[in-house]
C-alpha cells in the first residue's frame, strides 16, 4: 500500500482541521445572522398593523400583521415614486461617470512612460489629504457652474474619488500583464483600444469594486440634495432625501403634538409607513450586489500570457 504524502514547506499552514472549519463556519454564520436581524426587524414591522406596534412595541413576529403601509405607498406614487426613480436615475449616471473618469485617469498614471505621471499623481494626492471646504464647494457648484436645483449637483460633485483612482492605478500596474500591452501595441492597437479592449476586461473585478462602492455612496447620499436642492423643486428629491425629511417631520409632530389646539386633526406617519419606506430603498441596492459579486473574484490572467 502506497504510504500517505506528509504535506512539506507552506502547505502544513494551509491544511485545516474540520472542527477548526466547522467552528469558523459557525462564527462567520452567527455574523451574518446578526448583520441580517436589523433588516428582518423593518421588515416585520412594516407588515405589522399600526395598533399593534403601538401597543406591543417592535417585535420580530408581528402580533396582527397587515399591508396598509405598502397600500399607502402605493396611493402615494407620485412622490415616493417619483423620488425612488430620481434615486435609480442619479446613481445609475453617477455610477458610469465615476467609473469612467476613475479608471481611464488611474490608468493613465500607471503607465511608465507618461510624461505628466508624477505631476498628476501629486495632483490627485493632495485632495485626499486637504480639501477646498465646503463653502467652496458650494460657491463653484451652485454660482460658478450653475448647478443648484438640478440633479447635476447630486452627481458631479462627488464622480470623481482621489482614493477609488489610486486603487485602480495600482491594480493596473499590479495586475494588467506588461506584455500583453506591449503585444498590442507591437500590432497596431493604440491606447483606447488597448483600454477597452483589453484592460478593462481584466480589470472587471476592479471595475465591480469601485463600481459598487459608488452605487453605495449615490443611492445612500442626501447631503448633497440638502445643499444643492430648495424645497420648492419636489420632483428632484431623491429617496433618501425624502426619508429623512419625513422622519424630521415625525420628531417635530411628535414632540409639539401637545401644543395643538384642541379638536385639530394631526395625522402624524405611521411607524409602519416608515419601515416600509426603509425596506424600498433597501432592496434595490441590495438586490444590486449579487450582480457585483460574480466579478469578486482573481486570477482573471492566468494563462493570459505563455512563458
Amino acid at each position: 500500500m502506497a504510504k500517505k504524502k506528509h504535506a512539506t514547506g507552506l502547505m502544513r499552514y494551509n491544511r485545516i482541521k474540520p472542527a477548526t472549519n466547522v467552528l469558523y463556519s459557525a462564527i462567520f454564520i452567527t455574523l451574518a445572522l446578526i448583520c441580517f436581524l436589523p433588516a428582518l426587524l423593518v421588515l416585520m414591522v412594516s407588515i405589522s398593523s399600526e395598533e399593534s406596534v403601538m401597543r406591543y412595541g417592535y417585535s420580530f413576529i408581528p402580533k396582527e400583521f397587515s399591508m396598509d403601509a405598502y397600500t399607502y405607498l402605493i396611493r402615494q406614487g407620485n412622490y415616493i415614486g417619483g423620488a425612488f426613480f430620481n434615486s435609480l436615475k442619479i446613481t445609475v449616471i453617477g455610477t458610469l461617470i465615476g467609473l469612467t473618469m476613475c479608471s481611464t485617469m488611474g490608468y493613465a498614471l500607471s503607465r511608465p512612460n507618461y510624461r505628466l505621471r508624477g505631476f498628476f499623481t501629486w495632483f490627485i494626492f493632495i485632495p485626499m489629504l486637504f480639501s477646498g471646504g465646503l463653502v467652496a464647494s458650494y460657491m463653484i457648484n451652485a454660482q460658478i457652474l450653475g448647478l443648484k436645483n438640478t440633479h447635476w449637483a447630486l452627481i458631479l460633485p462627488i464622480c470623481c474619488s482621489s482614493f477609488y483612482i489610486v486603487i485602480m492605478r495600482t491594480f493596473f500596474q499590479t495586475t494588467v500583464p506588461e506584455a500583453i500591452i506591449e503585444s498590442a501595441k507591437i500590432d497596431g492597437a493604440r491606447q483606447v483600444r488597448i483600454f477597452t479592449q483589453i484592460v478593462l476586461p481584466i480589470s472587471l473585478p476592479a471595475i465591480a469594486t469601485i463600481g459598487l462602492f459608488f452605487t453605495f455612496a449615490y443611492w445612500n447620499d442626501w447631503m448633497q440634495a440638502k445643499y444643492y436642492l430648495d424645497n420648492n423643486v419636489h420632483n428632484l428629491f431623491p429617496m433618501q432625501y425624502v426619508l429623512i425629511s419625513l422622519e424630521k417631520n415625525i420628531e417635530f409632530l411628535s414632540r409639539n403634538i401637545q401644543n395643538m389646539t384642541a379638536g385639530s386633526e394631526v395625522n402624524l406617519p405611521s411607524e409602519t409607513i416608515r419601515m416600509a419606506m426603509v425596506m424600498v430603498a433597501v432592496i434595490p441596492i441590495a438586490c444590486s450586489y449579487p450582480f457585483f459579486q460574480k466579478y469578486f473574484i482573481s486570477g482573471l490572467t492566468i494563462g493570459a500570457v505563455k512563458g
